[in-house]
């Protein structure tokens, strides 16, 4: 991915158009459900939501993950710059996050071991990225821990 390449105008105007994308109205609420409003506690409650074709919720999801991992593909395949990219978005990292720890049950039950690759090779591609990732899925345990304790 891009080592020793500088970033151009070309991607600083692919990652303006991949953030104007984000903006679209039905993205917005897919995003909105995806990272906040769905809380799956393990990976039943991800594969339920995949097989519940024809609901917005689903359609929501799709929409959310395809989006990911065809911006990855960008990242991956040195379309787009990966430093610059990142630069501008923590979204996907906030996303792999949350979902990563159910990846390796999807990808069984789903048998398809390569769901998702794209974002994960770009989320742990780099020691960066890497300590990114830690750092948001240590706001995501605090998270978890406040939304207990406020049930209880």
């Amino acid at each position: 991915m891009a080592k020793g390449r500088k970033a151009t105008v070309a991607d600083a105007e692919l990652c303006i158009k991949l953030f104007e994308l984000r903006r679209e109205a039905e993205m917005r609420k897919a995003r909105d459900f995806v990272n906040f409003k769905f809380q799956p506690t393990g990976a039943e409650d991800v594969l339920k939501l995949m097989q519940a074709m024809g609901t917005q919720e689903n359609a929501w999801f799709r929409q959310v993950f395809s989006f990911w991992e065809n911006v990855a593909s960008l990242v991956v395949h040195d379309i787009v710059h990966p430093d610059l990219f990142l630069a501008w978005n923590g979204e996907m990292v906030f996303v792999y996050a949350k979902y990563a720890p159910y990846l390796k049950d999807i990808r069984e039950a789903m048998d398809s071991p390569e769901f998702w690759s794209n974002v994960q090779k770009v989320v742990t591609g780099s020691m960066t990225m890497r300590k990114r990732l830690t750092h948001v899925q240590k706001m995501l345990a605090r998270f978890a821990a406040a939304a207990q304790a406020a049930k209880a």
